[in-house]
């Protein structure tokens, strides 16, 4: 009987060993994703950031190449109206030269 009740000692001190070890490893692997979740909800803010920095950069770009536009509709319009004015100059002077 006495045999009995050490071996069953010694196996419940094994399990207790090795519930000890599981218990360290669980808590290893929990340190481990509490350390990945900080990193993804970092990595998700960045990337919240970026998107509407990325919006914030096209609608810059958007006004920009509009402003171009407008720009170039009235770099071609003064061109248009001097060579109007220069053909103006030139019918003058034709005849006051003759």
């Amino acid at each position: 009987h006495e045999q009995l009740l050490k071996m069953m000692e010694e196996r419940m001190m094994d399990v207790e060993q090795k519930l000890r070890l599981v218990k360290r490893l669980l808590q290893d692997k929990v340190n481990q994703l509490k350390e990945q979740l900080t990193k993804n909800t970092k990595a998700d803010a960045m990337v919240k950031d970026l998107y509407v920095e990325n919006a914030q950069l096209l609608k810059a770009l958007e006004m920009t190449e509009q402003r171009q536009k407008t720009a170039e509709r009235k770099n071609y319009l003064l061109e248009e109206k001097i060579a109007n004015l220069n053909r103006i100059v030139k019918n003058l002077a034709s005849p006051s030269f003759s």
